[in-house]
């Protein structure tokens, strides 16, 4: 019995998901989606092609067993999503990674001995090198081979077709006819054609299936952000730990200084600050208190607090952004590429090809063997190598060149929706800034209340107190000796020194007006007058310069923040830009889905946990290498270093891309014009046919190469 896959219902359907590991082309995604529609109690079906997925929305009479049954009789095996991260795209790449090692040891060794052949030698020594030949590549076509041959035969069985039907009749055949002949002391073979076409194949198979196991890690980070379980208080007293999925509305849980929460609640007990980076990007904790509402996954950072559970499990804001993700990239997998688009044409049309060739020749007399050679000689000729290759060479061209520049790309399909984008968001918080609190100017302390000053500071979790112990010790400064520290959740941290009383904390605890700057603490040592310690979180460098760029390649550019409106204003000010402030998750894929409604597409830069949804939202997205896990994982690329000047650059250098990938796909169709008709016509042998078919490739990659120097 298979596992329930619904996961949620609307009012009259429900939804299921299926793993579908087989999905490998926008023909198989048209199949399926299509497919189902037709089926009674169907509402909708989409498909997440990176994580080889499909959404059902249904009927509630139509169970989750009807449903797999149904995409099975489609050709594609399925298995419910348990909402755990699949292991088979793992296991797929390892598989993919082996085939291509065996298919290129294979191609080396059998190219070293047909040079041998083309070089002159004949009789037993031919013979010999042919046999050889074959003890090498028969096997190596044998192991590679089975992710082609394996998904054509599922597509036969259920009477479809598509791009791998082909790629295996051309392979077998070669190798059948190479056989025989061998086996007839014939002069030519052409198992040397056979491996490197399977060779080439796999390459771009292989980075296909990189790139989407890349694609599925910011989910998996996100929601490792939430901790297996927590403290949970009883009505006796008693304390137990539970699991995260075991804790219910209505539970208390005891959250300690620097521990992560569990379920989303309200605060019954204690005070202290909390890092809701998550969901606001502030680099500031917020000060809660009973009444306060707190979040899963936030950090509680400096005092013990009870919290009445409201909201755990599926029901948290952590999992609401992690299913935000999941949707969007749902949405981004349908952009289906060009060279997909003319593929989905490519199967049935060398099928009519290789057909017709093979009747034409036996209807002129040429006899099975001939007409044969003719028909395999098309159906290799024709074989979508420069055109599978025709997008990933390019892509890792690039990707190398821009990684020499600073800016890690983890999707390759990234590069071409870089290309098209014609406006930018960016997040403030750890994106235009540094998101490193520095002091602003000299600080204002003695030289006596300088080590108190560090020694409480060093003392203290609180991120200005992190800038202000570093600062401190930068100058040189040594810390004081201290006693009986105390840490005033939501305060700030109190303790005796040799000066007298000393506390570092909120200004408001010591009397004195923080309404001047938003980062801001304060320094009292004993009865002497109160420090204000303002700093800032320092705008990059080179974050003006970028922004002019960005206007002159064509790209508009605004804020999107979920900072103050007051700390927002200024820094767009500064960088004469929109801005828009105090945002959510949420609001800000709003943003990014309603520009797209207008026709812009999306770049959205940003770094925080809380920008994850609209990183996968956005038509492309960029985190800076300061970024959390989850902005790293999430985005589609990475750009090292403290500057932004990488995020023009890759720009430009993705849309040379772009025309580089349309010049590659004119490559490979003019090579198709100019060789299908001289293979049908009989003027070209299986063999000249592999050599053509490894030329064009060939050319396409080395028209590829110029994008090394894409990003100087």
């Amino acid at each position: 019995m298979s596992a329930p896959a619904a996961i949620g219902s609307g009012e009259g359907c429900a939804t299921s998901v299926f793993n579908v590991p087989t999905l490998h082309c926008a023909g198989c995604i048209a199949k399926l989606e299509g497919g189902l529609a037709a089926v009674a109690g169907v509402i909708e079906a989409r498909v997440n092609f990176t994580a080889r997925r499909v959404r059902v929305t249904r009927l509630p009479e139509l169970t989750d067993d009807a449903v797999k049954s149904a995409i099975e009789r489609l050709g594609f095996p399925a298995e419910p999503f348990l909402g755990e991260l699949d292991p088979a795209t793992d296991r797929e790449t390892r598989a993919l990674l082996k085939a291509l090692a065996v298919a290129g040891f294979a191609s080396m060794n059998v190219m070293l001995l047909s040079v041998s052949v083309w070089s002159g030698a004949d009789g037993a020594t031919r013979q010999l090198f042919h046999w050889l030949s074959a003890a090498i590549a028969l096997p190596a076509v044998g192991y590679s081979g089975r992710t082609f041959f394996g998904s054509a035969l599922a597509a036969l069985r259920h009477g479809r077709t598509n791009m791998d039907v082909p790629i295996s009749i051309g392979v077998l055949m070669a190798c059948a006819i190479s056989v025989y002949e061998t086996a007839t002391w014939g002069p030519h073979a052409y198992f040397d054609g056979a491996v490197t076409l399977l060779f080439f194949l796999l390459a771009g198979r292989t980075l296909d299936a990189m790139m989407r196991a890349r694609a599925q890690d910011g989910v998996a980070a996100l929601l490792r952000q939430t901790p297996a379980g927590a403290t949970v208080l009883g009505k006796d007293g008693a304390t137990a730990w539970r699991r995260a999925e075991e804790l219910a509305p209505g539970m208390r849980m005891i959250v300690a200084a620097g521990d992560r929460l569990a379920a989303d609640g309200v605060v019954e007990a204690g005070r202290s600050a909390v890092d809701r980076a998550l969901i606001t990007g502030e680099s500031l904790p917020e000060r809660v208190g009973p009444g306060s509402a707190v979040l899963a996954g936030t950090i509680n950072v400096d005092g013990a607090l009870t919290v009445r559970v409201t909201a755990a499990g599926e029901a948290t804001a952590i999992a609401d952004i992690a299913r935000m993700m999941e949707a969007a990239a749902q949405g981004r997998s349908r952009y289906v590429r060009i060279a997909d688009r003319a593929a989905r044409f490519y199967a049935p049309a060398v099928h009519t090809l290789a057909a017709l060739s093979f009747a034409l020749w036996i209807t002129l007399g040429a006899g099975v063997h001939q007409s044969v050679l003719i028909a395999v000689a098309v159906l290799i000729i024709t074989c979508p190598c420069a055109l599978g290759l025709a997008v990933p060479v390019a892509q890792v061209v690039a990707v190398g060149a821009l990684m020499r520049r600073g800016v890690l790309v983890k999707d390759g399909a990234a590069l071409e929706r870089l290309a098209e984008v014609d406006v930018a968001f960016f997040d403030k918080t750890g994106t235009l800034t540094l998101g490193r609190p520095t002091p602003v100017g000299t600080l204002p302390l003695s030289a006596a209340e300088r080590p108190i000053a560090l020694a409480l500071a060093q003392a203290s979790r609180h991120p200005l107190s992190r800038a202000l112990a570093a600062a401190l010790a930068q100058d040189g400064v040594a810390p004081a000796p201290i006693e009986r520290v105390v840490e005033n959740p939501g305060l700030g941290v109190a303790a005796e020194s040799g000066c007298g009383g000393a506390r570092l904390g909120r200004p408001d605890w010591m009397g004195a007006d923080d309404a001047t700057a938003s980062l801001v603490a304060a320094f009292q040592l004993e009865d002497r007058p109160t420090r204000i310690l303002v700093f800032e979180d320092a705008v990059r460098p080179d974050a003006a310069s970028v922004m002019r760029r960005m206007e002159d390649i064509g790209v508009a550019s605004s804020i999107v923040s979920g900072d103050r409106e007051a700390a927002v204003r200024k820094m767009a000010d500064a960088l004469d830009i929109g801005a828009r402030s105090a945002m959510t998750p949420g609001s800000k894929v709003d943003a990014i889905r309603s520009a797209t409604t207008e026709g812009h597409r999306v770049l959205m830069v940003g770094d925080g946990l809380n920008d994850a949804p609209a990183l996968k939202a956005a038509h492309v997205s960029i985190a800076p290498s300061s970024a959390s896990d989850v902005g790293q994982q999430a985005a589609d690329l990475v750009v090292l270093g403290d500057s932004l000047e990488s995020v023009p650059v890759a720009i430009a250098a993705a849309r040379r891309t772009l025309r580089v990938v349309r010049q590659n796909i004119g490559i490979a169709v003019v090579y198709n014009v100019v060789a299908i008709p001289l293979a049908f016509a009989g003027h070209v042998t299986p063999l000249v046919a592999a050599l053509a078919m490894s030329g064009s490739s060939l050319l396409v990659v080395g028209n590829a190469t110029r994008l090394r120097a894409a990003a100087r």
